[in-house]
């Protein structure tokens, strides 16, 4: 860079071999010059660079220090405690930290940021204090430390993370940063990993290990041991008992802990091992392991040789033998020999060989049962026993051995003792020594008979010597003596003469012949020959004549060996060769048979030498198999078909095995007679295989009919992928080859909560019993290994290409891991069949009870025509409406909508019978596949029948009276027939109004059911079109400039005439670029232009907008001006009125706030908020577009908005036409061939009405603007003749469209729909057969030209003449808005268009005053319908719309799911700056976070989603909008709310309080039509009303016209609740003095009403405020303000024209307390505007 600026400084840009290095960039007239050496330093680079910075030619060439596998995305540094650490973010969302050592780049940590495959924002950002990175991805903001050293908890993995940044502080003993260790300076007091890189250990103790008995000191060598300050020490801590440690240089000397301060050691050792930790303060330094052992207890777990186990443990252990105690130190007590340890060298006598010991037994260690044995042990070094006696005195080395095993210790003479340990018990032999040469010596044993109880032929039996009393000698190695019987194992006489013949077992017949040892069998008794041979069983018994049958014979006495019997078997008189590696002495021969001929039968024979010999009773026959035929005889290549063998005498043989081709066919058992089942194994190719039986050595084969291999079944699809977890829903499987299959499967491995491992069942999935017994079905559920289980439901097939499955159940406790179809041996996955949609289990749906009037046990009253809505949870999750099956008794109800949260069915319209067949009570039952839910009896109810008292009995009785008694009591009887008339009236309108409830309610089922019928078939649509968003560029220019036309953001470059002035133009909007980009100048202009007082509204927001068009490309510098903007506003009205900011657009900050919230949530409202959004816009559509819509005044008769109500009744009927479709302008461009669209609308609808709504139908899939216009298109019949009859002519219609028609008919006369005619009917609004009446000419509609129910329509172009163009007028000649009905050209004499009502003709003013006394009656009569006329269409829209309106709001307030970065911005933001002006009102915060995001925003968006979406928004439309948004915003206020009972309001009351809900209904009605002349006579409690009702005079005579209403918009009847309007009500007194007369007005904070003040006898306005707080204290201000107005000059001339405070005062109400209410004069006149 300084190169380049010297170059351009000093050599013209150019170098040494006078090529171009360096240029100015966007130079117009500056260029780099030749100026002298030194002007580089005189001229520093500065701002005058800035238009034109220097720029380098020559490119700057550096090799690469490190590679990465994917391409880097984000690059930043950091240059901390010496070292340059950089940080890479790739494409694929992977951040490395590569330490860039010298010429070496180095990644020591890589970690995932967001979403994998995410790349990472180039925005990478360190934080001031070097401490965190900031990762921005595409969908988060991620907060990266950049030295995780706290979280590395030792010095191991602190050294091993290889972290530039970390290293580990020894003597505070945790990972730091360099600066963070205080003594880091210092040598070995800070490791680093790239410096030696080990941690600090102890590399060696002295001595290894200690005895716990005794106190000693122990050596630790450490090298690199830091350094301590002179009052600084170390010390070892032994477990939890602490010792100084001494040091001298890396070593350092400790003392170990006392015997009372160790642990005891662990059962079973003979030591314990404590941690040895070197400690600074509490800090540790190194770590090792020490042992401290006990020599006692070494001996002490080594019972059967304790002198071996002390010499030869690892510790510095020895013995000592006359007193058997492991001792540790150098000798035993004094006069003791010592044996020594192992580990001691240089000394003779040590390690386990010089302990006194048993060396083994004498002899064989056999010791036969019953019979008396000795037993001999061979013994040495039991020369350790000796005393050490003075060797003169007449005693010398010859009686050393003497003494040695003659005395004790003690001087007594020593015993020796044998021990057996037999089963249950320990029996103790006395034992004698004899005197051998050497150190060795035998020890004898007393003599023993032995008698225990024997239960297998060898009992092994534990043996050992003791000294004295229980001094026990070492035995050498595990010494046994085996007690063996030899009757036990040895039953016949065979196998007595077959044992081994050490033992000395022969057979003796003495008394029970046995087999005993031969001492203990008399003489004469041995039996040298064994009995005749005798045979039990023999299998099998039939074999094929070819011979080669294995034959199994089982008896006793069959042999000695196998040459007994090796020519002694045959069968039916034929030899059979016996298997020696098969034979077992006596009991057992397996021969193989040899050839015979058919149908040979004999017994079997056993003869063995010198015997006679053995014959079964068994007759073994000779048999020819025969095989026959096969089934099924095909099956797939995998493999697993069941195979059916049949043919004659089968069962031949034991050894039966089948083949099918080369593969083995695995047989299932039993194998019967005349069939034999296998199943095959998979093949490598398809083709015929030949089937092969197997009978030992014989096979036979089934050459007629071969098994066909056929091409593996595959699936192509599977549906539905869902099913709830009761399982049973229809799953429909295509494929090819399905039916090959035998047994197709559904199943599931489910993983349960057990965990318990079950091993696989090896029993097949349908076993048979027996031969004459079928195949039992399939288990529902096995288990399987790891403690999973398998369920299974089987399938049915329906043809090659088609199964159908039932999604098997499975329990509630297991969770499905594999869902897969089992086709014989074929598996597929449901994922792979379903094109890779996995198969999902849901939870069972919950029904709630029906609503019994009668109690729980009461039935379900059922209303004949009433649509049954049943409540749940969870409905719709897995199964569709189809699929549903409810029943009522034997009668189906037909499931007409099915939600997540509802069910509706119609009934039967008759009674059906119950379905059990007894009893009267229907049950109603619903079934889901296997869920079957039963919801309580049904009983029909049918419509009560009023008693009407016969009149003829009235006149009967009258005239009998009158005859008995007087006329007191005929006037009696009057008074009792009145009371009962008034009765039955009564009870009329109750049924009444029962009936009107009923009726509301069906009606909101029947059009929420009619709505979502239509909402699932709009989303199909959608499905394929997609949502009609505008693009973004339309979206920024309607928020930026609404209301301007298309163009705004189009570059007004062009067209500048000489093409050399284009330069300087983008040289200006470069430098003007560069200027914006300066903060200070930025904020500057700004304040700058809001200073002007000329810089009106309209000019700020203007300028906001451009600047966020300018800005639009760098977000986070828009972002930093909005910041530092709002923060100088905040500033500002702090110092006011801080709840005020934010209220209004009246400033660039605000604008650009808007702006910025509309850009940043851009994608929000595409992703998440769109589809509800519009999804409620095309709901209100649809309702609208129900109910016949005025085309003049624009009311409906389906709406929200009680101004835009059509509260005439019109007739109209709903009418499919069939509109006919093709190409060119009446259908859509891209069909080729004319299709027939049925479209739905009214008879009462106008032509242009018509247009639109067969427009909306044909191209609901295409975006409004790609549309055309309804008024370039004419509505004509559609038959194929389209042709202009001859003679006729064509004239223009009044809204431009022209009309064909046929010959000349009157005027009056409407032509009638003829379809397939000759003549071509062409529909217009106005036409000459238009009805006019007294200056009122009605527009035309479908139902003026008779259109019949399924008449075929078509859209044409409208017409010319002569080649000419008729001009056409793009208006709509009627209006969609409410509009008041225009005069038409003065040609016409001043007609009045009108569609379904006529407007008013003159001003309500004057027809208040001429109106008669009857007229005011009338009115009167018409206000006190309309509660119970009109309230129920407004209730009908809410309760469709319901659903839709709490969509869209749960979606725009991010319900159960993250809100938007950009509105946790903005909020934080907002909390920052309350923090930083110390604002501790929540209210207020509430009131900046609403104003700033959803009063600013999503109210903007909900009443105008043509921002968004490209649609047609009608008024009606527009209207109801207008209504949700205002509902949404009053839910921002302070007060509570829930976004799904926002429109909720008439629900909120309890059930049980009816009277105060009718109150509530009369007095909500009235406020949404504003007809409230007679409500102050219902009385509706103390609640009802804050002040009293009767005035204490009555109103002037002139107000008797004016207690009606307007028909103007009133206010939302939702606000009034906490916190919202206070219900006045005509005839309210108020502060003793003021009588409410009508409504003025209203607004967003307050209402205002005409009121007489009985005192002054004046005219006075009333202004009531809401009662939430904040717009208590908006009030007080206001009246501040008018106290100073009206305490001003007194003389002013102008007072009178300006607003005079009367009086304020406060009352209290139902929603609230703070309810403020000022009054001012009113002048007449303004009341009435």
């Amino acid at each position: 860079m300084e190169r380049a600026r010297r170059l351009c400084y000093t050599a013209g840009g150019r170098g040494p071999s006078g090529a171009e290095e360096a240029t100015v960039e966007y130079g117009v007239t500056s260029r780099c010059v030749t100026l002298p050496p030194d002007s580089p330093e005189s001229y520093p680079c500065g701002d005058e660079h800035t238009p034109s910075p220097i720029a380098g030619r020559q490119p700057v060439e550096a090799g690469p220090l490190l590679q990465l596998e994917h391409s880097i995305s984000a690059v930043a540094a950091l240059q901390a405690d010496g070292h340059t650490i950089a940080f890479l973010g790739d494409v694929r969302g992977q951040l490395h930290k590569v330490f860039l050592n010298g010429t070496q780049g180095q990644v020591y940590h890589s970690q995932q940021v967001g979403t994998p495959g995410s790349a990472i924002s180039p925005d990478l950002l360190v934080d001031s204090s070097g401490s965190h990175l900031y990762v921005l991805t595409s969908q988060q903001v991620a907060r990266v430390p950049v030295a995780a050293c706290p979280q590395l908890p030792d010095c191991s993995s602190c050294l091993q993370a290889q972290d530039p940044l970390c290293g580990w502080c020894v003597l505070q003993g945790r990972c730091t940063r360099k600066s963070q260790c205080r003594r880091a300076t210092q040598p070995n007091q800070w490791l680093w990993t790239y410096e030696n890189g080990l941690c600090l250990h102890i590399q060696s103790v002295l001595p290894a290990h200690h005895p716990r008995q005794e106190q000693g000191q122990v050596t630790l060598l450490v090298p690199r041991l830091p350094t301590l300050a002179v009052d600084e020490y170390f010390h070892c801590a032994f477990g939890n008992y602490d010792s100084l440690a001494h040091v001298e240089g890396p070593q350092l000397a400790c003392v170990t802990p006392p015997q009372d301060q160790l642990p005891l050691n662990p059962p079973g050792t003979d030591h314990i091992t404590l941690p040895l930790v070197l400690m600074f303060e509490d800090v540790p330094v190194a770590a090792t392991n020490f042992s401290f052992y006990d020599c006692g207890a070494v001996a002490a777990l080594e019972a059967a040789a304790p002198c071996h186990a002390c010499v030869g443990s690892l510790w510095h252990c020895h013995w000592c033998p006359q007193s058997s105690h492991c001792v540790y130190g150098e000798h035993c007590p004094e006069g003791e020999r010592t044996i020594y340890s192992t580990q001691e060298a240089d000394i003779q006598v040590r390690g386990p060989r010089a302990c006194p010991q048993v060396e083994g037994l004498v002899g064989p260690p056999l010791v036969p049962v019953g019979w008396e044995s000795r037993l001999a042990l061979r013994v040495q070094n039991l020369q350790h026993f000796q005393v050490s006696i003075p060797a003169g005195g007449g005693w010398g080395q010859l009686m050393a051995f003497r003494l040695l095993t003659a005395y004790t210790p003690q001087g007594l003479p020593a015993s020796y003792h044998c021990w057996l340990e037999l089963p249950g018990q320990l029996q103790r032999l006395p034992a004698s020594l004899e005197e051998v040469a050497g150190d060795s010596g035998l020890i004898h044993c007393q003599a023993q008979q032995f008698q225990p109880s024997m239960v297998q032929r060898e009992l092994p039996v534990p043996i050992y010597v003791t000294r004295g009393e229980g001094q026990r000698l070492d035995n050498a190695r595990t010494l046994h003596v085996t007690l063996y019987d030899c009757a036990v194992g040895h039953p016949d006489c065979s196998h007595c003469q077959a044992a081994n013949r050490s033992l000395g077992c022969l057979w003796c017949s003495h008394g029970q012949p046995a087999c005993r040892y031969g001492p203990l069998c008399p003489p004469g008794a041995v039996e040298p020959l064994c009995p005749t041979p005798r045979i039990e069983t023999v299998e099998p018994l039939t074999g094929p004549p070819e011979g080669g049958l294995v034959l199994t014979i089982q008896g006793s006495n069959l042999g000695r060996d196998f040459a007994d019997v090796q020519d002694a078997v045959s069968v039916a008189g034929r030899p059979c060769r016996p298997e020696p590696s098969l034979y077992r002495i006596s009991t057992r021969i397996v021969c193989v048979t040899s050839p015979a001929p058919n149908r040979t039968m004999g017994p079997i024979q056993v003869a063995i030498k010198g015997r006679p010999p053995g014959i079964s009773t068994q007759y073994f026959t000779y048999q020819d198999p025969v095989l026959l035929s096969l089934s099924p005889q095909r099956g797939p290549q995998a493999g697993g078909t069941q195979l059916t063998i049949h043919g004659q005498r089968l069962q031949t043989g034991g050894n039966i095995s089948a083949f099918v081709g080369s593969q083995p066919c695995p047989i299932q058992e039993p194998v019967c007679p005349e069939a034999i089942v296998c199943h095959t194994m998979p093949q490598a190719i398809p083709g015929d295989a030949v089937v092969r039986v197997v009978f030992g050595q014989a096979q036979r084969l089934l050459l007629a009919s071969p098994f066909h291999y056929t091409a593996n079944p595959q699936l192509v699809a599977a549906e539905p992928s869902v099913s709830f977890r009761g399982g049973g829903r229809l799953i429909r499987v295509r494929g090819t080859s399905l039916d090959v299959v035998q047994q197709p499967l559904l199943s599931v491995w489910l993983e349960t909560s057990e965990g318990a491992a079950v091993k696989l069942q090896s029993q097949d999935p349908t076993p048979r019993s027996g031969c004459k017994v079928p195949a039992a079905a399939p288990q529902a559920c096995i288990k399987l290994e790891r403690g999973w289980l398998q369920c299974s439901s089987v399938c049915s097939i329906k043809s090659s290409t088609l199964l159908l499955c039932r999604s098997p159940a499975v329990p509630d406790m297991a969770s499905p891991r594999r869902v897969f179809f089992s086709l014989d041996n074929v598996h597929v996955d449901f994922a792979s069949a379903s094109g890779g949609q996995d198969f999902l289990y849901q939870p069972n749906p919950r029904l709630a009870p029906l609503h019994r009037e009668g109690g729980p046990t009461g039935p379900y009253r059922l209303k004949p025509g009433h649509v049954l809505d049943v409540e749940g949870e969870g409905l719709n999750l897995a199964i569709s409406k189809e699929e549903v099956r409810v029943h009522i008794g034997d009668g189906e109800c037909l499931v007409k909508t099915l939600t997540l949260t509802h069910l509706y069915c119609e009934p039967p319209p008759r009674v059906p019978q119950p379905s059990n067949g007894s009893g009267t009570l229907l049950q109603f039952v619903v079934q889901m596949g296997n869920v079957r839910l039963a919801l309580g009896p049904v009983q029909y109810e049918v419509e009560p029948v009023l008693s009407a008292f016969p009149v003829e009995a009235q006149v009967g009785l009258g005239i009998g009276a009158a005859l008995l008694i007087a006329a007191v009591l005929l006037l009696t009887l009057m008074y009792r027939h009145k009371s009962k008339q008034a009765l039955r009236d009564y009870q009329k309108v109750l049924v009444q109004l029962e009936s009107l409830e009923i009726g509301v309610g069906d009606q909101c089922r029947k059009e929420f059911t009619d709505l979502m019928t239509e909402m699932t078939d709009l989303s199909s649509d959608l499905e394929a079109s997609g949502i009609p968003f505008v693009d973004y560029r339309t979206y920024a220019e309607r928020v930026l400039f609404p209301g301007r036309g298309g163009g705004t953001l189009q570059l007004a470059v062009e067209g500048l005439g000489e093409e050399g002035r284009r330069a300087p133009m983008h040289q200006g909007l470069m430098q003007l670029s560069n200027l914006l980009n300066s903060k200070l100048f930025l904020l500057t202009l700004i304040h700058t232009l809001e200073g002007q007082p000329s810089f009106s509204q309209r000019d700020r927001c203007h300028v906001a907008s451009l600047l966020s068009l300018a800005l639009h490309s760098k977000l986070e510098y828009l972002t930093e001006i909005m910041r530092t903007l709002l923060s100088d506003l905040a500033s500002h009205y702090v110092r006011k009125n801080p709840k005020l900011m934010l209220r209004r657009t009246e400033t660039m900050a605000e604008k650009l706030l808007t702006n910025w919230v509309s850009i940043c949530l851009y994608a929000f409202l595409r992703e998440v908020a769109g589809e509800p959004m519009y999804m409620l816009l095309r709901a209100i559509q649809y309702q609208v577009d129900k109910g016949p819509v005025d085309a003049v005044t624009g009311k409906a008769k389906r709406t929200l908005n009680d101004s835009r109500l059509l509260r005439e009744d019109v007739e109209f009927r709903a009418l499919t036409l069939m509109v006919l479709a093709g190409p060119g302008p009446g259908g859509p461009s891209r069909s080729n061939v004319a299709l027939h669209i049925p479209t739905r609308v009214l008879d009462t609808d106008t032509i242009t009405q018509v247009k639109e709504k067969v427009l909306d139908q044909i191209y609901k899939g295409t975006p409004f603007s790609q549309r055309p216009s309804a008024h370039t298109l004419d509505l004509g019949e559609g038959s194929p003749q389209a042709l202009i009859a001859s003679g006729s002519s064509a004239l223009p219609s009044r809204n431009g469209l022209w009309a064909h028609w046929l010959p000349r008919v009157p005027p009056l006369a409407p032509p009638e729909w003829r379809s397939g005619l000759a003549g071509h009917l062409t529909l217009s609004d106005e036409d000459v057969t238009s009805v006019t009446q007294n200056r009122w000419k009605r527009l035309n509609t479908l139902q003026h030209y008779k259109v019949p129910d399924g008449a075929t329509v078509r859209l044409i172009p409208q017409l010319h003449n002569g080649g000419g163009v008729i001009s056409q007028s793009l208006a709509p000649s009627c209006p969609s808005g409410e509009n008041t009905p225009m005069l038409e050209d003065s040609e016409e004499g001043g007609i009045r268009l009108w569609h379904l009502v006529k407007t008013p003709e003159e001003p309500e003013v004057a027809k208040v005053r001429r109106s008669s006394l009857r007229d005011r009656d009338r009115e009167r009569v018409r206000a006190k319908a309309i509660p119970e006329i009109y309230l129920t269409r407004l209730l009908s829209m809410k309760g469709t719309l319901q659903k839709f309106v709490d969509d869209a709001f749960q979606a725009i307030l991010s319900v159960n799911r993250p809100v938007p970065i950009a509105v946790k911005y903005l909020f934080d933001f907002l909390d920052e700056l309350a923090e930083k002006h110390s604002i501790e009102d929540p209210e207020t915060l509430h009131i900046w976070k609403t104003n700033s995001l959803l009063l600013r925003f999503w109210v903007n968006t909900l009443k105008n989603p043509q921002l968004i979406f490209d649609v047609r928004v009608s008024d009606n439309v527009d209207a109801v909008l207008a209504v949700i948004a205002q509902t949404f915003m009053d839910s921002c206020t302070v007060s509570e709310h829930k976004v799904g009972r926002i429109i909720g309001a008439l629900e909120e009351d309890p059930v049980g309080q009816k009277m105060q809900l009718a109150c509530r209904l009369q007095q909500i009605a009235a406020l949404v039509e504003n007809k409230v002349t007679d409500l102050s006579q219902a009385s509706c409690g103390p609640e009802s009303s804050g002040s009293e009702l009767a005035p204490a005079a009555p109103a002037p005579q002139m107000l008797q016209g004016l207690l009606g209403s307007d028909d103007e918009e009133q206010e939302d009847p939702k606000d009034y609740c906490k916190g919202g309007y206070y219900p006045v009500k005509i005839g309210d007194l108020f502060n003793g003095r003021y009588h409410v007369v009508r409504k003025l007005g209203w607004g967003h904070f307050s209402t205002v009403w005409l009121c007489w003040d009985i005192q002054r006898k004046r005219f006075v306005a009333l202004k009531v405020v809401k009662s939430a707080g904040h717009y208590t204290e908006t009030a007080v201000d206001e009246i501040k303000l008018l106290k100073c107005v009206r305490d001003s000059d007194p003389s002013d001339p102008k007072r009178e024209t300006i607003v005079q405070l009367i009086d304020d005062f406060r009352i209290s109400g139902v929603n609230g307390v703070r309810i403020l209410c000022r009054l001012s004069k009113q002048v007449w006149h303004l009341s009435r505007s």
